[in-house]
């Protein structure tokens, strides 16, 4: 039987720039999807963003920007993490998007010819921060339980029968056993829905940035409605091609197909999508997906991670700094997939500098260099050879890849990787049991060959296993091996000998070179011999307490300037190339890294502060003239503007 793999993350609301819980999921979604394409599998990726909602009307009228601006300029960096990390999304999916908005229409008119809307009057408590209401006996010292503030509403509302459908939960949780994951995640589902459920208001009539609900004049679609509909919208809706081949359905299992879909979420939005989102496919007559999995949250050193802070993980930062597969690999392999999770830079680097470098990138450079000294990199004869150390290693590679089917089955990553690394330990301990430069002097020709292809395979098979994980150097290392890229399958690891004889191999630089940690701060100088201490000039006593003097601030050159054109910069995801009107005989360009917070055609037209005589410096490829003023980091930093009416080039003292 053929197999379809549908797999999506969160759609990530468009209130903030990306984060490391956002990576988390995709990267999650990514490997599992990659894994099953592996596997041979049919698979669809679907990621996006949620835009609509009272927040985001409030951020943008704060921003004095249009909702649909709004959503615009923060929807860009989701898209631009995702291309970061290599998340190979087939889709993205935005909920302004008129595709989506029919889709969550039909899913109204389903909804409501089952009987389960009918109008009414909400009042209750809502949270704008959360996007969700909430009972008095849910609040928590006068909050909702994420700690934002709720207010009273009052206001006409559809409503939607969610009472009556906790016995079918209750049901289908009985029957597919598996349906919510890790297990304390169902029981937490379960015992929310033996409480009783209540009918929830799904329409809201004092705002209008939202979809139209269909025949109710004033009334936008409940967001959540709105948001948990994207993951069948994506797929065309009910009727969609998409739908019938990617979405269980009992057609396709007559056809011979098997399918899985899978909810990727963080802990916090699984009553959304375990309770609520059932439900509605229950109301509108659809079947409902294979599995809603709830990860957990990262830390930063066991410190939640916020703005104010100052201690939010920038994924774009890790990946740049740290390559995007080492970033990868350290989120999968540190943790379990359903626990929380305290990052650490240095926990990072011992990962790269232990797994990555000294193990999988030291067996690579020390197997290659061999077969290049000995063998010209040709790959020799595979031979026949029955050793104990052949055996050995033949049944790690074996082991590897059941081990790391099985936990994948399980989404246990870490586990699957750990299963992984056991081949790649023993195919290092082969080396150094076979010992090939103690062969070559002893001129024990055929079981040198016999090493140096045992060795080379072990690559091909480590190669292949870990391309879910490490898509960019996985597939380098094929490239190296020579292996065809139709070869690349899980089913080509259940052989051993598959590195044809005669082969050509290459080598390149290392695959993961170590990373030094940061330097400590030199020590500070001994104290000199006592002596009487001759008054230092004022000038002196400025620079020790920190203050400059007015003749240091002149040397400063503040000017006016104006945008007169602005672009991504084409080598870093942070930085925006602007072109400068200084009142200057010719414009100038300066790189400023506040793509997070401006969208580029924001602005052109602003007149900034620019540092005028900074020495000129190349920020990733592009000359760099100057330096603007601003205030905060990532997306909460503002540029310092003065009034359009100062000509560009007026010194600003």
């Amino acid at each position: 039987m053929s197999r379809t793999v549908y797999v999506t993350s969160p759609i990530y609301y468009v209130n903030a720039a990306p984060h490391i819980g956002h990576a988390y999921t995709s990267l999650a979604a990514d490997s599992l999807v990659r894994w099953h394409a592996l596997c041979g599998a049919d698979t669809f990726l679907l990621t996006g963003t949620d835009e609509h909602g009272l927040k985001i009307a409030q951020a943008a009228r704060k921003a004095g920007v249009t909702p649909q601006a709004h959503a615009d300029r923060y929807s860009k960096p989701f898209r631009d993490m995702c291309d970061r990390l290599d998340v190979a999304y087939d889709d993205f999916i935005r909920t302004t998007q008129d595709r989506h908005k029919a889709v969550v229409a039909e899913m109204w008119r389903r909804m409501k010819a089952a009987g389960d809307i009918y109008e009414s009057v909400y009042e209750g408590w809502y949270s704008v921060g959360d996007e969700a209401y909430f009972t008095e006996d849910e609040l928590v010292d006068g909050k909702a339980p994420s700690g934002h503030t709720v207010e009273w509403v009052e206001e006409p509302s559809y409503f939607f029968r969610l009472s009556k459908y906790g016995p079918k939960l209750l049901a289908h949780l009985d029957a597919h056993p598996a349906f919510v994951q890790p297990q304390s995640r169902s029981n937490e589902v379960r015992r929310f829905i033996e409480q009783g459920l209540n009918d929830i208001s799904i329409s809201r009539a004092n705002f209008d940035w939202g979809v139209p609900i269909p025949d109710a004049e004033g009334h936008v679609a409940y967001v959540w409605l709105d948001a948990l509909t994207n993951y069948i919208s994506a797929l065309g809706g009910p009727v969609g091609e998409r739908f019938a081949r990617y979405w269980p359905t009992a057609a396709a299992d007559d056809v011979g197909v098997e399918h899985h879909a899978v909810h990727l979420i963080g802990k916090d939005i699984l009553r959304f999508h375990a309770i609520y989102w059932p439900a509605f496919l229950m109301s509108a007559g659809l079947p409902l997906p294979s599995q809603v999995f709830a990860h957990g949250w990262w830390t930063n050193e066991d410190a939640k991670m916020s703005k104010t802070a100052g201690n939010v993980i920038d994924p774009f930062d890790m990946a740049d700094r740290y390559g995007a597969d080492a970033f990868r690999y350290f989120l999968l392999r540190e943790i379990t997939f359903g626990t929380d999770g305290a990052f650490s830079e240095t926990a990072l680097r011992n990962r790269i500098n232990g797994d990555l470098a000294n193990d999988y990138g030291n067996l690579v450079n020390r197997t290659l260099g061999m077969l290049m000294r000995y063998r010209k990199g040709v790959v020799p004869a595979r031979g026949t050879s029955d050793k104990e150390h052949d055996a050995i290693l033949l049944a790690a590679a074996s082991q590897a890849r059941a081990g790391a089917e099985q936990a994948m089955g399980d989404l246990a990553f870490n586990q699957a990787l750990a299963a992984i690394w056991g081949l790649v330990s023993a195919a290092n301990k082969y080396v150094d049991s076979t010992a090939p430069w103690k062969l070559d002097k002893s001129g024990d020709d055929g079981r040198l060959d016999e090493a140096l292809y045992n060795q080379v395979e072990a690559l091909r098979v480590i190669g292949i296993l870990t391309r879910p994980f490490l898509p960019q150097k996985a597939d380098l290392l094929l490239d190296w091996l020579g292996v065809d890229p139709a070869e690349r399958t899980f089913e080509a690891t259940a052989r051993w000998g598959g590195m044809p004889s005669g082969a050509k191999v290459k080598k390149g630089k290392a695959l993961f070179p170590r990373i030094d940690p940061p330097k400590a701060a030199p020590a500070a100088p001994a104290p000199a011999p006592a002596e009487k201490k001759k008054e230092a000039p004022v000038s002196a006593k400025a620079e020790e307490s920190g203050v400059i003097e007015f003749g240091d601030f002149t040397k400063v050159e503040l000017r006016v300037a104006k945008v007169i054109a602005a672009e991504a910069h084409p080598n870093a995801d942070r930085l925006l190339k602007l072109t400068l009107d200084a009142g200057e005989a010719e414009p100038r360009t300066v790189c400023a890294g506040i793509a997070a917070a401006y969208a580029p055609a924001d602005l052109v037209g602003r007149t900034v502060a620019l540092v005028a005589n900074l020495a000129p410096r190349k920020l990733r490829g592009v000359m760099s003239q100057g330096m603007l003023l601003a205030a905060g980091e990532g997306a909460d930093v503002q540029l310092v503007t003065v009034p359009g009416d100062i000509a560009p080039g007026t010194r600003i003292s």
